[in-house]
């Protein structure tokens, strides 16, 4: 797996807050050229940053960006990776030179702090209208900012689906045809799946991973995140909260999880090496364990996280994903929007193959890809595809755009229940006292975006 992978759904969180706020003040006294001038013959040049991915994704974009180049003579796309250790600096001095890419590759975590600091253009009246209307709809608001598109989404990863061994769970008298649909059904799989070595359960433990890895889980043990709506106040001390701390709470007490684990949370290793007989991970685990655990796929089977109250329709994962942008200083929108319009939006062949390529551990943001896949043998005879895609995508929210401290507040407290540490009433209202010093430190009263 990617070591990019490992670390990704925390850091482009950590990462977006930092990008807008150091393009924004860099951006003040930007020409706005956004590379080179147009080519000969009327082309015109624009620049495309990609961060990097994994290396098939490198790979593929670059297969496009040829072929776009090749298809047409208006537009040709300057192609570059940009390793994502380096974006934020790369991407500040870029600002600050005038030379800032036309498109990027922006996570949505990142949007409304964008648009807030001017670094986005509107993409309504740029691409045309029929592109939305084959988006999501549980995705569509995403990339939304009061009313309006900001970016065009390419690809979503649920944060939260449920790994389990057949064979393990078959050895405990248990159905694997049928798994968890309640928490205390979830509890009662840990314990009888837990003997000799081998863990029931594994999912996160420190507060660093579980601030994002349990937004599912809070929105659907709530209905909603440990902050107002507004952004207004402090919302953690609900009491519909009490099984989410108390689930956490049993797993690590009762001994049905690792105590010390060794990787975090979005690391599939401990599943794939046989020290776990299941696992909450993101999709993005399928990817890895075909890659680095292939004998033990066949002996997989996913389902989406179980829900508090066994109702499949609440959220029990985030989507986080990628999208791409026009920067709101280019002077060659219309020709950047052309590139993202035939990448994302046109062809629904050409994502397909995306979705292909990546092994089926990324999921597709637009009806007319899943027409597509539906035809695909490689597609329809993944075991993992349908599942993730239509019991976990299909419910999934969209991650939290308020600042990562707020996050790790609660996630504080989740841990501190969970190690035994502290009671759910103590530690909830810590977590309210820390989460109304950030709103109150950072201004964020009523500056929640709007879809």
């Amino acid at each position: 797996m990617n070591s990019r992978n490992r670390r990704y759904p925390r850091l482009r969180i950590l990462v977006a807050s930092a990008v807008a706020a150091t393009l924004a003040l860099a951006g003040c006294g930007s020409s706005g050229n956004s590379g080179s001038s147009g080519g000969k013959g009327g082309t015109t040049e624009i620049t495309f940053w990609q961060q990097q991915f994994e290396p098939y994704q490198q790979k593929w974009f670059k297969t496009y960006v040829d072929k776009f180049n090749a298809s047409q003579t208006a537009v040709k796309v300057k192609y570059q990776v940009v390793p994502g250790d380096t974006w934020t600096q790369k991407l500040k001095a870029a600002q600050a030179a005038g030379t800032q890419p036309d498109v990027a590759t922006t996570n949505y975590g990142g949007i409304p702090a964008g648009v807030a600091n001017g670094q986005f253009a509107e993409l309504d009246g740029l691409l045309p209208d029929k592109v939305w209307g084959d988006i999501k709809p549980n995705v569509s608001g995403f990339v939304k900012v009061d009313g309006k598109h900001y970016a065009y989404p390419m690809l979503v990863e649920p944060s939260t689906v449920l790994y389990y061994r057949k064979d393990l769970v078959t050895a405990a008298g248990l159905d694997p045809n049928s798994p968890p649909k309640t928490w205390d059904e979830l509890l009662t799989w840990a314990q009888k799946l837990t003997k000799g070595n081998v863990k029931g359960m594994t999912m996160a433990s420190v507060a660093p991973d579980l601030g994002w890895s349990s937004w599912g889980l809070q929105y659907n043990a709530c209905g909603h995140l440990p902050i107002n709506d507004d952004w207004s106040a402090a919302n953690a001390k609900d009491g519909c909260y009490t099984k989410l701390f108390q689930l956490y709470q049993t797993l690590f007490q009762k001994g049905w999880m690792p105590q010390q684990p060794k990787v975090g949370y979005a690391d599939a290793s401990p599943y794939g090496q046989g020290q776990v007989a299941m696992m909450a991970d993101g999709s993005w685990a399928v990817g890895q364990l075909k890659q680095s655990f292939p004998a033990m796929i066949k002996n997989t089977a996913v389902a989406p996280f179980p829900s508090v109250d066994g109702d499949p329709s609440k959220p029990t994962a985030t989507l986080g994903g990628w999208t791409l942008t026009v920067d709101g200083k280019s002077k060659k929108k219309e020709a950047a929007a052309k590139f993202i319009d035939y990448l994302l939006a046109g062809d629904p062949a050409i994502m397909a193959d995306f979705f292909r390529q990546s092994g089926f551990s990324k999921y597709t943001v637009r009806t007319s890809v899943d027409k597509v896949l539906a035809s695909d043998p490689a597609a329809t005879s993944d075991p993992f595809m349908k599942i993730i895609s239509e019991k976990v995508v299909a419910t999934g929210k969209a991650e939290p755009a308020y600042p990562f401290d707020i996050s790790l507040a609660f996630a504080t407290a989740i841990e501190s229940v969970m190690k035994g540490k502290s009671d759910i009433p103590t530690a909830t209202q810590k977590a309210s006292d820390a989460i109304d010093r950030v709103i109150k430190q950072q201004h964020l009263k009523g500056t929640a975006p709007k879809g």
